[in-house]
């Protein structure tokens, strides 16, 4: 397996402790504990390029805007997106290269503002269903809604959140950019998903209210760039049947078929495994021989080596 291209995804905890305030300073000592596991991975020769979410940190950028109204205009949702991936990215960048300069491993680290394109028809611009910012107790959440005309949503039971619409990436813009970069060094990239943009009849692109999954964006980007694995780490070791529930079942190695099969018995919720399933499938499917894998950060290297994690082959 060494010498294999791995797109990876990180999750929300690779980002955020819950245990931390979300502050900058708290999530740059995260993402340091994040790429030292990514380091693990690269010094087993896995050639990797990083896409990461952005949810909190999108939502607390738009909310900071709003509030500040009274004294500069708040900015567009697709700003708020852009300003995401550079402070992210910029953290990566710091994290990982530091971590790899301790091991004696000197490439660079770059973090690349992408644009995603969109259809400006999808149906999710009529159904949000994209959490994003904090969790907010029923109560709070329909205040919110009342006072700012948010649409607000239930996720996975772990509260309310605000919700925005999340339509399926089509194309990467600077994928020309992505590639070459990442022939000499290690490429984060489509960072929370990528920046939203429709293309118009200028032939220019505009940046629309969205966000789009990051693990969408991850799948199309490790496509892209023919990957031969796609690893998705999250809170869990493994997906699960009957998520906490009594009769629990965890998942080591499926089909892609099963894992359709799974789906539409609803075994995976909107908000959290349902599309890290859906795209690990559309991945394993692309190609013979392709492999996605879903596991939680510490256990990355161990999944990578088939100890762990839910596999998904076609």
């Amino acid at each position: 397996m060494k010498g294999k291209r791995v797109v990876i995804a990180l999750g929300g905890n690779a980002l955020e402790s819950k245990e931390c305030p979300p502050t900058s300073e708290a999530q740059l000592d995260m993402v340091k504990i994040t790429c030292q596991h990514l380091a693990d991975i690269m010094e087993e020769g896995y050639e990797i390029v990083i896409v990461h979410g952005n949810g909190p940190q999108v939502g607390r950028i738009v909310l900071a805007s709003e509030s500040a109204k009274a004294f500069t205009p708040p900015m567009p949702f697709d700003v708020c997106g852009a300003m995401s991936q550079g402070y992210i990215g910029y953290h990566i960048q710091q994290a990982l290269g530091g971590e790899l300069r301790k091991r004696g491993i000197h490439i660079p680290v770059v973090s690349l503002a992408t644009q995603v394109l969109v259809e400006e028809n999808d149906p999710c611009f009529k159904a949000p269903t994209k959490p994003i910012g904090p969790f907010y107790s029923q109560e709070e959440a329909i205040k919110i809604s009342q006072e700012r005309g948010y649409i607000m949503g239930e996720d996975a039971g772990r509260g309310y959140r605000r919700v925005v619409p999340s339509p399926m990436p089509v194309d990467i813009v600077e994928i020309e950019g992505i590639r070459s970069l990442s022939k000499v060094g290690v490429v984060i990239a489509c960072g929370g998903g990528g920046i939203p943009v429709i293309p118009k009849e200028d032939q220019g692109l505009e940046g629309v209210a969205a966000v789009i999954d990051k693990d969408y964006a991850a799948e199309l980007l490790a496509e892209m760039l023919d990957a031969d694995i796609l690893l998705i780490l999250t809170e869990v070791e493994k997906a699960c049947l009957n998520f906490k529930q009594a009769d629990q079942e965890e998942l080591d190695e499926i089909t892609v078929e099963e894992a359709k099969s799974y789906i539409q018995k609803g075994h995976f919720a909107i908000g959290s495994m349902l599309p890290k399933i859906m795209a690990a499938s559309k991945f394993a499917a692309s190609r013979r021989g392709r492999k996605a894998i879903i596991t939680s950060l510490d256990k990355g290297l161990m999944a990578l080596s088939g100890k762990t994690g839910t596999s998904i082959n076609s």
